[in-house]
């Protein structure tokens, strides 16, 4: 078990250390030396959300907080989180911070959608949570 969550600690480091890069679930895979299917679901399990999910919303955080502190284009920033248009961001944007990027620029508070996972505190919640349907269970 002790490996597994080094392995999803080290997928972690290498997605943040690359996260304004072209990340892909096979990239990231072949960087851990494991399957795609097998990697995403053990890193689901450790984390409670997938590998795509993670890198989404990782980007997207990284884009709002651009989006309230610099005047760069939206267009720009956009880029810069893996999307090819605007229009792209925009719908992924609205997903997650339920206003376009236009009105959250606006609006000007940044509140991060997902900070970088610590899995210490994952895999606390995971311990916490088989003890206690343990315990619902001997009950």
């Amino acid at each position: 078990m002790k490996k597994q969550k080094d392995v999803v600690r080290k997928v972690i480091d290498y997605i943040e250390t690359n996260l304004e890069e072209e990340l892909d679930l096979d990239q990231i895979a072949k960087n851990a030396g494991y399957s795609k299917f097998y990697l995403n679901r053990m890193f689901t399990e450790y984390t409670g959300i997938t590998l795509y999910k993670y890198v989404q919303n990782r980007r997207l955080t990284v884009a709002a907080e651009r989006l309230v502190k610099t005047d760069r284009p939206i267009i720009e920033i956009a880029y810069d989180a893996g999307y090819d248009t605007q229009q792209s961001f925009s719908y992924a944007f609205k997903q997650v911070y339920l206003y376009p990027p236009k009105v959250y620029r606006d609006i000007g508070v940044f509140l991060p959608v997902q900070s970088p996972i610590s899995l210490s505190c994952a895999f606390i919640s995971k311990y916490y949570e088989h003890a206690t349907i343990t315990k619902e269970v001997a009950a």
